[in-house]
């Protein structure tokens, strides 16, 4: 009866000794699954934040070119490609193409700044209330969405890393987690920009 009641008592034991490694095992694999669902959901706010900017911007584009249409009579093909620009970036944004969306971004703010370079010849337009604020909004909204662009890809950084490292990786490939796609702008985008070479385009 001793020998028995002390095999049953360590049968027990390794059962609960089982259990509690079980017990771990899934707790650790639940904070790892919670840790990348974070992660997930940190690149989707952190692109709504850009999407609401570049609705803003879209919004505010075609005031700008009512605005200077009064003043550049001769400037139809600048204001032409500035729309243009415009649509391709929408239909990035709205196809969710992180690389089209780059190469729009670069497109458009090129655009822009030879909008802005151009205006620079129109003293009446320059001296406009409506388009001082004009420029203004835009170049600010500009200026927040390379700041939550920057915020955006290290957010996707974070998710790409967490993804391919182990232990995480098995959890990512159980429940399908995905790679984000970096929001990446044309370097000539980021270069400076050469007012002559605007003017001379």
């Amino acid at each position: 009866m001793g020998a028995g009641y002390v095999a049953v008592k360590g049968a027990a034991m390794g059962f609960l000794v089982l259990l509690a490694i079980l017990l771990v095992v899934a707790i650790y694999f639940i904070m790892l699954y919670n840790g990348l669902v974070a992660l997930k959901h940190n690149i989707a706010k952190a692109w709504a934040n850009i999407d609401v900017l570049l609705k803003q911007r879209h919004d505010e584009l075609p005031k700008l070119v009512e605005t200077c249409k009064q003043y550049m009579q001769y400037e139809q093909e600048t204001l032409e490609k500035v729309m243009k620009a415009r649509a391709q970036v929408s239909a990035a944004r709205e196809s969710h193409d992180m690389g089209a969306l780059g190469a729009a971004e670069a497109q458009l703010r090129g655009m822009i700044g030879n909008l802005f370079a151009v205006a620079e010849a129109y003293p009446e337009l320059k001296a406009n209330e409506n388009f001082q604020h004009l420029q203004g909004r835009i170049t600010g909204l500009e200026n927040a969405i390379a700041d939550r662009r920057e915020f955006y890809n290290d957010s996707v950084n974070l998710n790409n890393v967490r993804i391919d490292q182990f232990p995480d990786v098995i959890v990512a490939r159980m429940f399908n987690f995905q790679p984000a796609d970096l929001l990446e702008f044309d370097a000539a985008e980021t270069a400076d920009v050469s007012v002559k070479r605007l003017f001379n385009s």
